[in-house]
């Protein structure tokens, strides 16, 4: 039986509603901590050995060698049943990132003075892809093809084989259209740990990107500093902005999308009609009797889900950049007229016929998105994650001489005594 609240926004009940929400959804769990901790001090220590040891204890597989190699790459494309839809897709995606592609830049100023900066992809890249008891190619897409555009060289992917062993046929149809050429058949946090340090078999990698499972995560968040991260992603996210005019079984169906993921996953909707709320949570209870994953999605609405009922568009807006959802929906007959307006959202979907699975799979945006209200600060994963930046500085004796005095009393101020001779002694 499905218990969505209908909340009138107001400046009250609407806040309360949504500190309850992230106060549920972002818990530490001291647990997981520690457990986690654990394994990266073993897969530090251990290796191989420690990897293998953990992937026979959750995985139930006994692995020795963890390299998934080319030809098997090429045989599960083969088999895989959707590798045409994933290669229509890769190349959306690859259109939209490249781009993003960034060049460095020169500029001279006078006395000789050359200033730049150069822009350079990362070296070596991990990615992680969820496996085991789910596949999920669309990450290894989006995680893989916007390294590719950058120019990183070196991408090793990691994903856990099932209880036989084997790794999805369609992942590593993803991989294998991705040119991926390195797969090591290990997930979890000491996949994470094995990345971050290098083992025998695995190479010491300088990013790690790519959604898992909390371990995962956590791995992730403790070993930044040692590795760069692509983010910490929380539970998956829809707000949908709906005028009179949609359709209530898109919305429903829409949520849904968004609630399946898991129960800590949330959907909410910003209507401007009783009337049409009701019809909502009416085709919601319809089409969720057609659904295997019934039971997820009824626990994930039941805890996360709400319908505002907004008097005025502006308002609604203002609330929605409040949220600064993962996925916004804008389904209004001019959704462009208020594109300018949204401030805070990860990726924006407009029109009637925009539903946020398009952004999961296909339309070349990329997927992996802040979430938990961070897109007031953080952005999509892009091309720019991929690359670092240098600049430089060329000065002659004539522009040094020009600009010595600022710095020598700048330095000075500071009592950097050092810094000022570093540059009196080239005049003396």
């Amino acid at each position: 039986m499905l218990n969505i609240p209908i909340i009138r926004i107001n400046g009250e009940d609407e806040y309360k509603f949504l500190d309850k929400l992230r106060q549920n959804n972002n818990d530490i769990n001291a647990n997981v901590e520690s457990i986690v901790s654990e394994i990266i001090k073993n897969v530090r220590e251990n290796g191989d050995s420690a990897i293998s040891e953990y992937t026979k204890k959750f995985d139930k597989v006994n692995l020795q060698n963890f390299e998934i190699l080319p030809e098997k790459i090429y045989e599960a494309y083969n088999r895989s049943n959707i590798k045409d839809q994933l290669t229509r897709a890769a190349k959306n995606i690859t259109q939209f990132h490249e781009k993003q592609r960034q060049n460095g830049f020169m500029m001279t100023k006078e006395k000789g003075v050359i200033l730049g900066q150069k822009v350079l992809p990362i070296e070596k890249v991990g990615v992680y892809v969820p496996g085991g008891t789910a596949a999920y190619p669309s990450s290894v897409l989006m995680n893989v093809l916007p390294a590719k555009v950058a120019g990183v060289e070196n991408i090793i992917m990691v994903t856990p084989p099932n209880a036989q062993g084997v790794v999805n046929d369609d992942i590593l149809a993803a991989a294998y259209i991705s040119g991926i050429k390195k797969v090591y058949s290990i997930g979890g946090a000491q996949a994470i740990a094995g990345l971050a340090y290098g083992t025998n078999q695995l190479p010491k990698v300088d990013k790690i990107v790519g959604p898992g499972n909390i371990y995962v995560a956590t791995a992730k968040k403790m070993l930044f500093g040692t590795v760069d991260i692509d983010m910490i992603a929380g539970p998956s996210e829809i707000l949908i902005i709906a005028d009179e005019h949609a359709d209530a079984a898109y919305i429903s169906a829409d949520m849904i999308s968004q609630a399946e993921h898991d129960i800590l996953a949330s959907s909410t909707l910003i209507c401007f009609c009783e009337k049409q709320a009701q019809k909502v949570i009416e085709m919601l209870e319809k089409q969720l009797e057609k659904l295997p994953r019934k039971d997820i999605i009824l626990q994930s609405l039941n805890k996360n889900a709400a319908i505002f009922l907004c008097d005025e568009i502006n308002k609604a807006i203002e609330f929605s950049n409040f949220i600064a959802p993962e996925h916004l929906e804008i389904m209004m007959q001019n959704p462009f007229d208020y594109l300018d307006k949204i401030k805070n959202a990860g990726s924006i979907f407009l029109g009637y016929y925009t539903p946020e699975p398009l952004g999961d799979y296909f339309a070349g945006p990329n997927h992996v998105l802040p979430t938990s209200g961070t897109a007031r600060f953080f952005s999509p994963l892009s091309v720019d994650a991929f690359v670092k930046k240098s600049s430089y500085i060329y000065y002659t004796k004539d522009a040094l001489n020009d600009a010595k005095d600022d710095i020598i009393d700048i330095a000075h101020m500071e009592n950097l005594d050092g810094h000022a001779n570093a540059v009196k002694i080239r005049f003396e």
